[in-house]
């Protein structure tokens, strides 16, 4: 994807906003996934057939392959079933390689979609895992893209229990348990591009920083697109969406200073510091949340009150950068001291 405007919170696309504010109650049998979903509007069973016997998939029309696709198109339909589509045998190698290394097993995997007499990918072939075998008609499909000559499996996984979704009322503020490395917490504030949102996702991850916290507005780290851009870092950071609510519960349990990007500008009631490596150096030591505003209008109100204002020193002309390519300055400056290359 290529950015057409080269201001930092320019470019905003359509995209499902998360979260969908769903309760759920989720049962399941051996032959098939049945999950049960309700609002104050409708409650729905949906069963989704995949019998055990089953060993190929060679028709689009396929009531498992409606169920994938719908998981793959619609945010409140994934989180309601527990699942996500995962394309591509990198992002599951990525994912699986996360879960060896770590002592928390989050992720499970429901099964394996291969194309029919492909080899299973390396990386993946010593997992204990259902394999069903798809014609390329179907692989095409459930991929969304035209060749599947790139496209080695999709897995059917379930969202990470790193992954929390909290509403206001509903759910106390669970600090520990949200975040077990809180030293460095990144929050998105209205990021919709999908795409943005998956390379902070994979930056994050890069840098070592603790977890990501979203705040209304935010795209579903889970969409098809934030994944392929985060390439399994959503299944690898704690990631919380929530409210002002619970970030401020954050903030306190941890005492965390509350940084936040902005372009410099003259016109702003606040200060706005510059970043530079003596900034970077005195924040060492200190617990950070660092708050990236959307990329049509910026930080919401609350942000700007709440935060300190920092720059990125350009000595071209443009006001500021696409929100992902100054997200990964930010967090590359300001990532904890013993993960630091130079």
């Amino acid at each position: 994807m290529q950015c057409t405007d080269t201001s930092c919170w320019g470019w905003v696309t359509t995209s499902t906003t998360f979260p969908p504010k769903l309760k759920l109650k989720v049962a399941q049998t051996q032959t098939h996934f049945e999950k049960k979903y309700d609002d104050a509007s409708y409650d729905v069973k949906v069963k989704v057939p995949l019998p055990s016997h089953v060993q190929s998939i060679t028709s689009t029309s396929n009531p498992f392959v409606k169920h994938c696709l719908k998981l793959r198109h619609n945010s409140s339909y994934r989180h309601s079933h527990g699942s996500v589509l995962v394309v591509g045998a990198t992002p599951i190698r990525e994912i699986y390689r996360f879960q060896e290394s770590s002592q928390d097993k989050t992720v499970g995997m429901d099964c394996l979609l291969l194309l029919d007499k492909a080899e299973v990918p390396e990386g993946i072939d010593d997992l204990s895992v259902r394999i069903v075998r798809v014609s390329s008609m179907v692989m095409r499909k459930l991929s969304g893209l035209q060749s599947t000559e790139s496209i080695e499996a999709i897995a059917l996984m379930s969202i990470p229990t790193s992954f929390f979704n909290v509403v206001d009322g509903q759910e106390k503020a669970d600090c520990q348990r949200w975040f077990p490395s809180p030293h460095r917490i990144l929050v998105l504030d209205g990021i919709q591009d999908p795409g943005n949102l998956g390379t902070l996702l994979r930056s994050a991850m890069a840098f070592k920083w603790g977890g990501v916290f979203q705040l209304p507005g935010c795209c579903d780290p889970f969409n098809e697109k934030a994944l392929r851009a985060s390439r399994g870092a959503s299944f690898q950071l704690p990631i919380v969406s929530g409210s002002w609510v619970h970030l401020e519960a954050i903030i306190n349990e941890f005492q965390m200073k509350v940084l936040a990007g902005h372009p410099e500008s003259t016109g702003n009631l606040k200060p706005v510091a510059r970043l530079s490596q003596e900034l970077a150096d005195s924040f060492v030591d200190v617990p950070l949340c660092f708050v990236l505003g959307s990329e049509g209008s910026g930080l919401s109100e609350k942000s700007l009150q709440v935060c300190e204002l920092v720059s990125i020193p350009m000595a071209g002309e443009f006001e500021s950068l696409n929100v992902s390519v100054a997200g990964g300055i930010f967090l590359y400056m300001l990532q904890p001291k013993n993960q630091r290359c130079v």
